[in-house]
């Protein structure tokens, strides 16, 4: 397995995080490589980026100031295979990344991504957990308030990114389906973003 690079450019106007490289990305070395996964697609659709890029041109985002990393470096299957001591580490070294690259947006690309990164330890003062609330047929309620899609309240870091979730485009995503399920976001998410 290869160690994915992380596409970094300073002041981003977007920071997108994911959770960890699967099987495919690992092996060839590049973001987002699975067979049948759009987010390339979905970034083109949406118009934020001019052009289609393929998963090995994800160095490319830097032209179009989009950085990109994820929360845990470790090849997986499924990112449940990830332990609490990795998600850990992943959430310090990514407020460090947003502390040093400044962008003006994080996006977690997807909704079980957020909680993960804003989870907290269970009881002590002060103590709180972002959570989803789910609705009584098992799909993430919509509130951003919630911590369900969009704009969401809190910050990564010191530096005070705003924050925006996106779907997970991965075809195993069953709240989000298809295509245009997902896009919905990722236009809504150019839209935050502004011109």
């Amino acid at each position: 397995m290869r160690a994915l690079r992380d596409v970094v450019v300073d002041q981003p106007r977007v920071l997108l995080v994911g959770i960890n490289p699967g099987l495919r990305s690992g092996a060839l070395g590049h973001h987002f490589a699975g067979r049948g996964n759009p987010f390339w697609r979905l970034l083109h659709a949406a118009r934020l980026t001019p052009v289609l890029l393929d998963f090995s041109e994800d160095h490319r985002l830097a032209e179009f100031g989009i950085a990109l990393t994820n929360l845990c470096p470790r090849t997986t299957r499924t990112a449940a295979e990830l332990t609490r001591a990795e998600i850990a580490r992943g959430r310090a070294a990514l407020a460090a990344k947003i502390a040093r690259w400044r962008p003006a947006v994080v996006t977690f690309v997807g909704v079980s991504l957020y909680t993960m990164y804003f989870a907290r330890p269970a009881g002590g003062p002060g103590a709180k957990r972002d959570t989803i609330a789910w609705t009584k047929r098992g799909s993430a309620a919509r509130s951003p308030s919630r911590g369900g899609l969009g704009t969401l309240s809190g910050s990564p870091s010191k530096a005070g990114a705003r924050v925006f979730v996106v779907p997970n485009p991965s075809g195993l995503n069953a709240t989000f389906p298809g295509f245009a399920h997902k896009l919905v976001w990722f236009k809504k998410l150019r839209r935050y973003l502004g011109p």
